[in-house]
């Protein structure tokens, strides 16, 4: 079966005689001769303690998609599935839901990737404290000052659950620009996970506390031959 995909790019409006405008419509692509689209997938990655963190769960949010879908389109049929992965599997969560669906795209992906790299054994992770500094693979990760400054908290205090309250106390002040709440707080630790990449679950959500640092093989830590500040 192969799949088409949905241009979003602006599409042309074109008059009509009458002189009122046809409602744009958005353009089937790579729809092969003698075919029709008789519908489309989209692929939402997202785990249990994320979906959690923003204050809902997957169940409320199959159920919210397939009422808009019906509320745009009242003859539209829905059908949700929920896709499994060992826990603790690396990769970006869509790229593993659409592995564990078996989309055609990304199983291709996946099957023409080289030998030689999906047998190369990664770097893994170096927090670097005395430079001030996230290496991926051996890849500097572009963190902002303030995504390190959290990880850093984190990681001087490994094996303990920080709360929200606590991140928010320590790291911003009353004269800071922005100083988030306990909920932005969870907006924070998603773009430091982002540009964690495959390495995103060594800061672990613990439900309803806050969160962790976990240590892995792969992850190591370079300590600054004083002890390291908190704020720099």
């Amino acid at each position: 079966m192969s799949i088409a995909h949905l241009d979003s790019r602006p599409t042309t409006v074109t008059p009509l005689r009458s002189g009122v405008a046809a409602e744009p419509t958005a353009r089937i692509r790579a729809v092969p001769d003698g075919t029709e689209a008789r519908g489309f997938v989209l692929y939402v990655g997202i785990d249990e303690d994320k979906a959690a963190a923003d204050g809902t769960d997957l169940g409320r949010i199959v159920e919210q998609l397939k009422a808009l879908a019906a509320q745009i389109a009242p003859s539209s049929e829905t059908y949700a599935a929920v896709a499994l992965a060992p826990r603790g599997a690396g990769g970006r969560d869509v790229e593993v839901v659409r592995l564990a669906l078996q989309d055609p795209a990304a199983l291709a992906k996946h099957r023409q990737a080289p030998e030689e790299e999906q047998d190369r054994a990664r770097d893994g992770v170096v927090v670097d404290l005395s430079r001030k500094r996230v290496l991926l693979d051996n890849q500097a990760a572009n963190l902002t000052y303030k995504e390190f400054e959290l990880l850093q908290y984190l990681v001087l205090r490994e094996g303990r659950t920080i709360e929200r309250a606590e991140l928010i106390a320590s790291l911003w002040s009353a004269g800071d620009e922005e100083v988030p709440n306990e909920r932005t707080i969870d907006v924070h630790v998603r773009r430091l996970r982002s540009k964690l990449g495959d390495y995103e679950d060594i800061v672990r959500t613990v439900r309803g506390v806050g969160y962790r640092f976990d240590r892995h093989a792969d992850v190591s830590v370079r300590h600054t031959s004083t002890p390291s500040p908190d704020l720099f």
